[in-house]
């Protein structure tokens, strides 16, 4: 098994921040993080996990996060009107959507020479994974969606505590300490009360983040991205692909309701909803998330 190599990789016109671990020569697996989150987030347990078993492991950071290309489009309209347009099935339109970021992942792809990869997603990671499953089936070869969903208006809103935070109202101070402060509060409410992280960890993991990248402009387009791009359900219900939707009943942000949804869309799929897991990635619970996303495939780190 190699050690992590990041390098910048170039795809769909903008450089990407991407790390590679495990067989070089086994089954790749990609895994696309969420909004507003850098590749780091990605727990080692979990990645680590599929290295040992023989993957080619690949993350990186999304267009507009972390040390992937930062755009320079400018937002026009207030954010929680544009919320609200997004929940009575408007149109709402942005510098980008999923769509392009979906995109980015297939021409990373063709940059590392991968026709095909297993495909792991967590909440935006999971809607872009969704559109890649869908509109190329055949370059994925499973899919693991954690904690994501159709981005359907129709489903039940965050808790009303985190809307506002979601449009970045009432933030103040661009300094490292009042973003650790934000975001630790952030991640109080969000995490899984089953599997409370302490605030010293999670102000270590948010500091190391701040210093490696802090680009609040981002977040906002990458948000309204996920705004601009509308319900997924026509194009969900078309996957066909071995798919497992893990979920926690405790979650805040993208309520149970989703994974539901999900199963019914995708009446093949495996549903997991897991007892007193949030928003979040619980190191306890991460063996097993390796063990139902490597189960879907019957020859692990074997390339076919």
């Amino acid at each position: 098994m190699t050690a992590p190599e990041v390098s910048t990789v170039n795809a769909n016109g903008l450089s990407f921040c991407v790390e590679t671990r495990g067989n070089p020569e086994g089954e790749p697996v990609i895994f696309i993080m969420g909004l507003a989150a850098q590749m780091t987030l990605w727990p080692e347990t979990l990645l680590d996990a599929y290295a040992h078993a023989g993957y080619r492991v690949i993350r990186f950071d999304n267009r507009d996060i972390g040390l992937s290309s930062h755009l320079r489009e400018s937002l026009t309209g207030h954010p929680l009107a544009i919320m609200a347009r997004h929940r009575l099935g408007l149109p709402v339109t942005g510098p980008y959507s999923l769509y392009d970021m979906a995109a980015d992942v297939q021409s990373l792809m063709a940059a590392l020479g991968i026709n095909s990869a297993h495909v792991v997603g967590v909440s935006m990671g999971g809607m872009i994974a969704q559109l890649l499953a869908a509109t190329r089936p055949r370059q994925v070869r499973s899919l693991m969606l954690i904690m994501t969903s159709t981005n359907s208006p129709r489903l039940p809103l965050p808790k009303p505590n985190l809307i506002v935070r979601l449009a970045g109202i009432g933030a103040k101070g661009h300094d490292e300490a009042s973003v650790v402060a934000r975001g630790t509060d952030f991640w109080r409410a969000i995490q899984s009360p089953a599997y409370p992280v302490s605030d010293v960890l999670v102000r270590e993991r948010l500091t190391r983040d701040f210093r490696r990248s802090y680009h609040p402009a981002g977040i906002l387009r990458q948000t309204r991205a996920i705004l601009a791009t509308g319900s997924l359900s026509s194009l969900t219900r078309r996957i066909e692909v071995p798919t497992t939707i893990v979920h926690g009943n405790a979650d805040p942000l993208v309520r149970p309701a989703a994974a539901k949804q999900l199963k019914h869309l995708l009446p093949h799929a495996r549903l997991e909803l897991v007892d007193g897991m949030g928003h979040d990635l619980p190191e306890p619970l991460l063996p097993q998330f390796a063990q139902w996303g490597m189960a879907m495939d019957a020859h692990p780190g074997v390339l076919r």
